[in-house]
């Protein structure tokens, strides 16, 4: 059994301005007797101010993708690499806050815990059109994976390592948010899941990388998780 309770992996791509606040503040909302590690997974290229941040913080790890600077590189890499009986997912642009991780945490009995915004009390600083496709786009996951959830498509998520390690992740983009939970389902029907209300905040530094482009493109992809292994 591993000795570390929680790996937190952050995938990072030009992140350094909201790094260099959102780690102490993670440090800060964690348990003080507890065991923890945080994986900082950078593009391509060292990023040495990032890197030389992780090396301020006890912990906390640096580690570049391999091959491209894909997000589901980012996912697979962090994931191999984590020791933690339970792992977190988080963007690095503020998003998602720190405080909110021990919420997660309390909920660990289940095998996947979601930062909800589409549940009861949960919300998003994003203006009506996004919040409105952001619904119809979950609504679209939902019917075609087969999920009866309400957010699917945030990334800010806790999860049990032990079965995430066991998911053959083949998704090199943000769609990997989607085949992760489509696998954990398929591959374990008693898998439970549990949603809990989360306000969704805007970046604070930097532009996003997603984009609408990006988003309709790979819809296609969804098709391929619902009928893939």
């Amino acid at each position: 059994m591993s000795k570390v309770e929680l790996s937190i992996i952050i995938p990072s791509l030009r992140e350094y301005e909201n790094l260099k606040r959102i780690i102490p503040e993670i440090i800060k909302h964690l348990k003080k007797n507890m065991s923890y590690e945080i994986l900082i997974v950078d593009g391509l290229t060292k990023d040495l101010k990032t890197f030389n941040l992780s090396k301020t913080f006890k912990n906390t790890k640096y580690l570049n993708r391999k091959g491209n600077n894909n997000y589901g590189n980012a996912v697979r890499l962090g994931v191999k690499k984590s020791v933690g009986r339970f792992i977190i997912f988080m963007d690095a642009d503020y998003s998602h806050l720190p405080n909110f991780i021990p919420k997660l945490y309390k909920y660990r009995k289940y095998d996947i815990v979601i930062a909800s915004r589409y549940v009861k009390g949960g919300n998003s600083d994003n203006n009506f059109f996004l919040k409105f496709l952001s619904r119809l786009l979950n609504f679209f996951y939902g019917f075609v994976l087969g999920l009866e959830l309400n957010d699917i498509s945030n990334s800010f998520r806790l999860y049990n390592s032990n079965i995430l390690k066991k998911l053959k992740l083949k998704c090199n983009h943000f769609d990997i948010i989607e085949e992760i939970i489509f696998k954990f389902r398929i591959h374990n029907k008693k898998a439970i899941f549990k949603e809990i209300p989360y306000h969704f905040r805007e970046r604070k530094f930097g532009k996003t990388k997603r984009n609408l482009f990006i988003i309709f493109a790979y819809l296609i992809s969804i098709l391929k998780i619902r009928f893939s292994d």
